[in-house]
């Protein structure tokens, strides 16, 4: 279904009862609301949760910003110098988007799990307007405080690259390449499964200038460790020791700024959900919720 939320139109997909507590999950840099596994999503169904994905700006079917595509070299250049990053929107404009779209669904409160970039829209989503708020679980992400560690350079290269040509072909490799890199090496994808989803992916949009446009909104937003430590609902950090994207500090230091926080670091876990990720995250997640659903305002 398409909704309409700060000034733009979203994809939105919802599943499940609606009188069911809700969860809402968030997508991160340059993935499509179907990039959250079926298995995920099934497992918070049968664990009587309704369950919202969506589209983020600049992704999938949801509105494509106009504003010119920004020079990501140079911008990454002016955040490594300190100077001012020049980006159409931040990150507090996509935590705007997303409170629209709760607003447009009539949930009032949630819980919120974000992966990635998305993690990043959802920490800005508890700090901002916790009374919305159930929980807060935060997978593979960061404050962007400037002394952490960064991506590895085969993870940088992975992620800036850019396909040989727009054949089908090329761009398959490009990607299966890509999840090679920053995926986890403790919980391979079977190859066949993963071509499976990449393609249906590509059927459903391809949009590269969305991803260099959330990762100029990323790099403007600079570092939010002062948002991060104002988040007082329930939350959990989930981090793959693996993550050669965000390296596992990222996801340590997110937890020390949360006061009374749960970190879990997940051994052979990189930056993906590969089907045995899946797994590991829905046992630590699901027994979570249920104690942050029964906890006191």
């Amino acid at each position: 279904m398409k909704i309409a939320s700060n000034g733009l139109e979203f994809e939105v997909d919802v599943q499940g009862e609606a009188t069911a507590p809700t969860v809402l999950l968030i997508m991160g840099l340059g993935m499509q609301l179907t990039a959250w596994p079926p298995t995920l999503v099934s497992a918070f169904l049968n664990a009587g949760y309704r369950v919202i994905r969506f589209d983020n700006r600049d992704i999938g079917l949801s509105s494509k910003t106009s504003e010119p595509l920004p020079n990501l070299m140079w911008q990454a250049l002016r955040y490594k110098l300190g100077l001012t990053v020049q980006s159409s929107y931040r990150l507090r404009d996509m935590v705007d988007d997303t409170l629209g779209i709760l607003d447009a669904l009539s949930v009032h409160r949630c819980h919120v799990i974000g992966v990635s970039m998305g993690a990043m829209i959802a920490q800005g989503l508890a700090s901002r307007y916790p009374k919305r708020v159930i929980s807060l679980t935060s997978i593979m992400s960061t404050t962007g405080a400037r002394s952490l560690p960064q991506a590895t350079p085969k993870a940088t290269l992975a992620i800036l690259s850019r396909p040989k040509s727009k054949s089908r072909d090329d761009m398959m490799a490009h990607f299966v390449k890509t999840f090679r890199v920053i995926g986890s090496p403790g919980f391979p994808y079977d190859e066949s499964e993963l071509r499976a989803r990449l393609s249906a992916g590509l059927d459903r949009s391809y949009y590269p200038a969305g991803t260099v446009k959330q990762l100029a909104a990323i790099l403007a937003s600079g570092d939010r460790s002062d948002e991060v430590r104002a988040i007082t609902v329930p939350t959990l950090v989930l981090h793959g020791r693996d993550d050669p994207l965000i390296p596992v500090k990222n996801g340590e230091d997110t937890a020390a700024k949360i006061q009374g926080s749960t970190l879990h670091v997940i051994d052979g876990m990189g930056h993906d959900l590969a089907p045995g990720v899946v797994v590991r995250l829905m046992k630590l997640i699901v027994p979570f919720l249920e104690k942050a659903s029964v906890e006191p305002l």
